[in-house]
């Protein structure tokens, strides 16, 4: 594949970026119901521009792009900590399993650790199960159940799994990452 270069992405790519998000609206995914490219594209634009979030690109050695990660400060729990929050990992079908998801999950872990985030978060459908088969190799410390819902219509269940961003505990009777209660 040549080399991979993941790097913050640029407002200038955002268009281009936000194509990469109909590779998560194949099969096994959908496109949402609520989707809607202009306020897509604005909230896309914020994330890049953001202190508290990242967009994160895998670009070939020839120059495309073919996948990406958006990571989100989001929560600063009483109970675990600040929260790194991954809304949308994308690597393009014909370069999975290829190393690029693990690039940029490991460059998400990297930026969250860097802003003190205790844990990252995400959530992938239930039926998704090359995207839990990646995960899984992760090692999440937990995993639960997550509804999504908005006024007036229900979304399906997510499987939620987490993985742990390193930090070092205060004392050793503390929890090590994030434990669901």
């Amino acid at each position: 594949m040549g080399d991979l270069k993941i790097r913050a992405a640029v407002e200038a790519e955002v268009d281009a970026a936000l194509d990469l998000y109909q590779w998560l609206f194949e099969a096994p995914g959908y496109t949402p119901q609520y989707w809607e490219e202009t306020r897509a594209l604005e909230a896309l634009s914020e994330a890049i521009e953001a202190e508290y979030a990242t967009v994160l690109v895998a670009e070939s050695g020839v120059g495309g792009l073919v996948g990406l990660i958006t990571v989100y400060l989001d929560l600063n729990s009483v109970r675990y900590g600040q929260r790194a929050w991954v809304e949308n990992l994308a690597v393009d079908p014909s370069h999975r399993s290829a190393g690029i998801g693990k690039a940029l999950l490991d460059g998400a872990k990297a930026w969250a650790k860097k802003r003190r985030a205790t844990h990252l978060e995400l959530d992938t459908g239930l039926s998704r199960n090359d995207a839990q088969r990646f995960y899984e190799r992760e090692g999440p410390i937990a995993k639960g159940y997550s509804n999504s819902a908005s006024v007036g219509a229900a979304f399906p269940l997510c499987l939620g799994i987490v993985a742990r961003v390193t930090a070092p505990r205060r004392n050793r009777d503390a929890p090590q990452g994030l434990l669901l209660g």
